[in-house]
């Protein structure tokens, strides 16, 4: 597998191509101002706007919007909210959507063999330049630097995302991470550099100071749709482990999950699956919902084939995004307050309820339950249906004052009265939004 590999999930490591960038890095001059000195200026979203992303990065990796059979039009029709990352001659026709994007830059972004070689001098200029071709339109939301980063490249990163700061103030500097399951250790003998995923989060936010956490995880396919317990605790505890370190420093975080089938042996995108990868992440307070991938690019199963038509699973996740495009700019003004699981939780160390909204869960399925408040105080709550193969009721038990509440429609955000105790039915991976009274 390339370092920088298409298929976006590392498991191996290019162990020469780590001792080179370690031993680069090592060698650099020190910068008379380091990223810690920086402020972490967590990104403002426009008002309303929910980002729905597909992970799919133009130069040198596929063909150009333009030349493909289904390309920017399509995203839109999908119901994402982002074109990806793309390139100034796209933009015209993102405005006409009204799709944001993520500039990549004429000739491709930095590579991570230049992050870790470039001087202060050479990045900012780098930078500048990315910002002036790509020039000042609406639909630009931030510039694209980098995918999944070892901690030996994070001084760099630190004054990438000062220059974007400097040149491009409110846009976003996009940096994603590594998983959970990528290899720990020295920098020049594992992915993340680090003695522990804990560690890789708080060294990246404290040296280089980023607007926002972005992470990658595909265990949901992996596990075939959380039979095998290892791979799919991977993905609860990698959430849950995000969000924690998220909220630590007040910033939001973006989460990508798999649309295609990630793995010749794993299981396909479903309803349920995509879903689920949905829902869990809006239930822990994700801010966004990237989808790996949207075009084929040698995964099967995928929205665009690999003839470059639309599939199956492209219907699938337009019904999924359309929800996401409801509930996520509500959602997006409500604080995460707690995260709670129905016992036996799916992974030991979840946290079990109650919440201080939910007392308990009466359901022949495991349940998620995030808690939210609002800034006028009203408190909503999010319950997800775990599993991918039943339809179950759902009965909630609510802590005092709380009596009921109101279900808000993933159609069209109306509230739709209901009784918690008596009940409510959530297909396989389903979760509901609600506002409680």
């Amino acid at each position: 597998m390339q370092c920088i590999e298409p298929n976006h999930v590392a498991f191996m490591l290019c162990a020469a191509f780590a001792f080179v960038l370690a031993a680069s890095v090592a060698a650099g001059a020190a910068a008379p101002e380091t990223a810690s000195m920086q402020t972490i200026e967590p990104i403002q979203l426009p008002e309303g706007f929910f980002p729905i992303l597909p992970w799919d990065p133009q130069h040198g990796w596929r063909k150009p919007y333009a030349d493909q059979k289904h390309g920017i039009e399509s995203i839109a029709e999908c119901a994402f909210t982002m074109a990806g990352f793309v390139q100034a001659r796209d933009l015209p026709i993102c405005e006409k959507l009204g799709l944001k994007a993520i500039m990549f830059g004429e000739n491709g972004p930095i590579s991570r063999e230049e992050w870790a070689v470039l001087s202060d001098d050479e990045i900012d200029a780098r930078i500048k330049a990315l910002v002036e071709e790509s020039g000042d339109s609406d639909a630009i939301l931030g510039y694209y630097l980098v995918d999944e980063p070892g901690v030996e490249l994070f001084p760099a990163l630190g004054k990438g995302v000062a220059a974007v700061k400097k040149y491009a103030p409110g846009k976003l500097a996009y940096i994603n991470l590594f998983p959970n399951y990528a290899t720990i250790g020295a920098p020049d003998k594992s992915q993340l550099g680090t003695e522990s995923y804990t560690e890789y989060l708080e060294r990246f936010v404290n040296e280089v100071r980023p607007q926002f956490l972005s992470y990658d995880n595909y265990m949901i396919q992996y596990s075939m749709d959380t039979q095998n317990p290892g791979p799919a605790a991977r993905y609860y505890t990698n959430l849950i482990e995000v969000r924690r370190v998220a909220l630590k420093y007040g910033l939001p975080f973006w989460h990508i999950v798999s649309s295609n089938q990630i793995r010749p042996n794993t299981t396909i995108p479903s309803p349920a699956n995509l879903a689920f990868q949905a829902y869990t992440s809006l239930a822990a307070g994700a801010q966004s919902v990237t989808w790996y991938t949207y075009y084929s690019r040698g995964y099967g199963y995928a929205p665009i084939d690999e003839h470059g038509d639309k599939s199956t699973t492209w219907r699938y996740l337009q019904m999924i995004n359309r929800q996401m495009q409801i509930l996520g700019p509500i959602m997006n003004r409500l604080e995460s307050t707690g995260v709670f699981f129905t016992a036996p939780a799916p992974v030991e160390s979840l946290p079990l309820l109650p919440g201080e909204l939910v007392e308990a869960v009466e359901c022949e399925a495991p349940v998620m339950i995030g808690e939210f408040r609002a800034d006028d105080g009203a408190r909503y709550l999010m319950a997800v249906n775990l599993s991918m193969e039943r339809s179950v009721k759902i009965g909630l038990t609510l802590a005092k004052p709380y009596q009921g509440g109101n279900a808000v429609s993933a159609e069209d955000a109306r509230l739709l009265p209901m009784n918690p105790k008596g009940g409510l039915w959530l297909v396989a991976g389903q979760g509901v939004l609600i506002r409680l009274e």
